[in-house]
C-alpha cells in the first residue's frame, strides 16, 4: 500500500478542489461529508467568500449543508494556489467551454495544469473532473505536469473521473451514481477508485483515461442524438397532423428496445450543447467525420427557429402579425425547476422573436433578469389574469410552479413546447409536435 493509499484509507489526506462551480463544489461537499479535509480553490474572490461564510453559490448544494461543513472546519476556500502544495489529492473541476467557432476551449485546464506543476510534489494524485475530449488527460495535462521532471505513474499519479449527475441535485446524487475512473496507469486508477470509494460511491475502473473521457462524452452525445431524433419526428408529426406526444406514450408501452425522449424548443446546459462538438473536433484528428453526431447537434440548435416559425403561423391564423405582437414566454431556464440559463433555448427563442419585431415579456420564478442583445430584461410578475393582455403565451420551460390550467384559461393562444397541457382541453392550445 502506498503512502497516499494509506492516507486515503484513514481519511487523513487533504483534498484540494480547483473550481467551486456546479462540478467542483458538490465534489468538495461530498469529500468533506465523508470525513476528508477539503481545500477549495477558485479564482473568484466573491465565490470564495460565499463558501467561507457557508453560503452556497450554486443551486446544486444547499447552504445549510455547506454551512455545517464550513463551521466544523471540513471545508476551507481560498484563491491562493500556492496552497496546492499542501494537498495530497488535487481535483481539477474547471469550465471547458466552446470557442465562437465551436471548437473545444481547454484553456482553463491548461492554465490550472501549469499552476499545479509549479507546486507539484511526489506522491500527489491529480484528477481531472472537467468533461473534455478523449486524450486531454494524457496528451495535455501529463506533459505539463511532467515538465517538472517528475514522472506520472512513478512520482505522482494522474487520472480522469467526471461528475455524472443530473443538474439540480448534484450534492444528493454524487454518491448514488457510479463513478467512472480511468488513470494513465493502473496505480493511478486504483488510487482514484480508493478516494471515491471512501465517499461511499460505487466505482467503475476502466483501462485508461481515454476510455473514461470517451465514456462521459458518449453519455452526453447519446442524449443529444436521441433528443434530435424526437425533435425531427415532432416536425414531421406537425406536418402530418399526428401527435408526437401520443406516439411517444404508445411507444413507451414496449418493455424492451425503447426509452422515451421528448421534443422541446432546443437543448441547453453544458452537456448537450458542448460535447457533441468536442467529440466531432477530436474525430477530425483521425480524418473521421462524425456526421451523425454533428447532424444531431444541428437539429437541436435549429429548434428555437422552428418554434418561432410555428408561433408565427399560430398568430397569422388569427390575423395577428408577429411584428408588434405581444408575447409572454414562461420559463427561460434551460431545465425545469433550475436557476440556470446556460445556452437556454428559451433565450434563443426570445432573441429570434424580438428580431422579427415581437414585443417580448417573460416570467421565470428562478431567473429574475436576463441579458439580451437588446438589453436587460426583467422577469414580470405572473398574474394569471394578466395573460389575457398578451397575443400569445409560450410555455418554454415546464416549471412545476406553474398552474397550467390557469394559463390555458386566461391566454388567447398557448403555444406549448413541452407537452404540459396534454391533459387540458382548450381550443386555444397549440402544441409542438401536433
Amino acid at each position: 500500500m502506498t503512502g497516499l493509499e494509506s492516507k486515503l484509507q484513514d481519511k487523513s489526506a487533504l483534498i484540494a478542489v480547483i473550481g467551486l462551480g456546479y462540478v467542483g463544489l458538490p465534489l468538495a461537499v461530498a469529500c468533506a461529508g465523508a470525513g476528508f479535509k477539503v481545500l477549495g480553490i477558485d479564482v473568484q474572490q466573491k465565490r470564495v467568500g460565499l463558501v467561507n461564510r457557508g453560503r452556497s453559490p450554486i443551486a446544486e448544494v444547499s447552504s445549510i449543508e455547506l454551512a455545517g461543513l464550513v463551521k466544523a472546519g471540513w471545508i476551507t476556500a481560498s484563491t491562493d494556489r500556492a496552497r496546492l502544495a499542501e494537498a495530497d489529492v488535487i481535483c481539477v473541476c474547471v469550465p471547458t467551454p466552446l470557442t465562437k467557432t465551436r471548437s473545444p476551449d481547454i484553456s482553463h485546464v491548461i492554465h490550472e495544469s501549469n499552476e499545479i506543476a509549479r507546486r507539484l510534489r511526489r506522491g500527489q494524485l491529480v484528477i481531472l473532473g472537467s468533461t473534455t475530449y478523449p486524450g486531454t488527460t494524457r496528451e495535455v495535462m501529463q506533459p505539463i505536469l511532467e515538465s517538472t521532471g517528475l514522472k506520472a505513474g512513478a512520482d505522482f499519479y494522474l487520472a480522469f473521473s467526471p461528475l455524472r449527475v443530473d443538474p439540480g441535485g448534484a450534492s444528493q446524487q454524487i454518491q448514488s451514481v457510479p463513478k467512472i475512473v480511468g488513470g494513465i496507469d493502473a496505480l493511478s486508477t486504483r488510487l482514484g477508485c480508493k478516494l471515491f470509494a471512501q465517499l461511499g460511491e460505487v466505482t467503475v475502473p476502466v483501462s485508461s483515461a481515454e476510455v473514461a473521457e470517451m465514456t462521459k462524452v458518449f453519455e452526453n452525445v447519446f442524449r443529444s442524438v436521441n433528443i434530435a431524433m424526437v425533435n425531427e419526428l415532432a416536425q414531421l408529426c406537425d406536418k402530418m397532423g399526428i401527435s408526437v406526444w401520443e406516439v411517444i406514450k404508445a411507444a413507451s408501452s414496449k418493455p424492451f428496445g425503447y426509452m422515451p425522449f421528448y421534443p422541446g424548443p432546443g437543448v441547453g446546459g453544458n452537456s448537450l450543447t458542448r460535447y457533441p462538438y468536442y467529440l466531432a473536433d477530436k474525430a477530425m484528428e483521425y480524418d473521421f467525420h462524425s456526421r451523425f453526431i454533428e447532424l444531431a447537434a444541428d437539429i437541436n440548435e435549429s429548434m428555437p427557429g422552428y418554434v418561432a416559425a410555428r408561433i408565427t403561423g399560430a398568430l397569422n391564423s388569427r390575423d395577428i402579425s408577429l411584428g408588434g405582437a405581444e408575447i409572454i414566454v414562461l420559463g427561460v431556464a434551460y431545465k425545469k425547476d433550475l436557476a440556470d440559463v446556460h445556452e437556454s433555448p428559451s433565450i434563443k427563442l426570445i432573441e429570434i422573436l424580438q428580431k422579427k419585431g415581437a414585443r417580448i415579456s417573460y416570467h421565470d420564478p428562478y431567473i429574475p433578469q436576463i441579458w439580451l442583445p437588446s438589453g436587460l430584461l426583467d422577469s414580470v410578475k405572473l398574474n394569471y389574469t394578466s395573460l389575457k393582455s398578451f397575443d400569445c403565451t409560450v410555455i418554454a420551460t415546464a416549471h412545476s410552479a406553474y398552474d397550467y390550467v390557469k394559463i390555458v384559461r386566461n391566454s388567447k393562444i398557448v403555444f406549448d413546447t413541452r407537452g404540459v397541457t396534454l391533459a387540458i382541453t382548450g381550443k386555444n392550445i397549440i402544441r409542438l409536435g401536433e
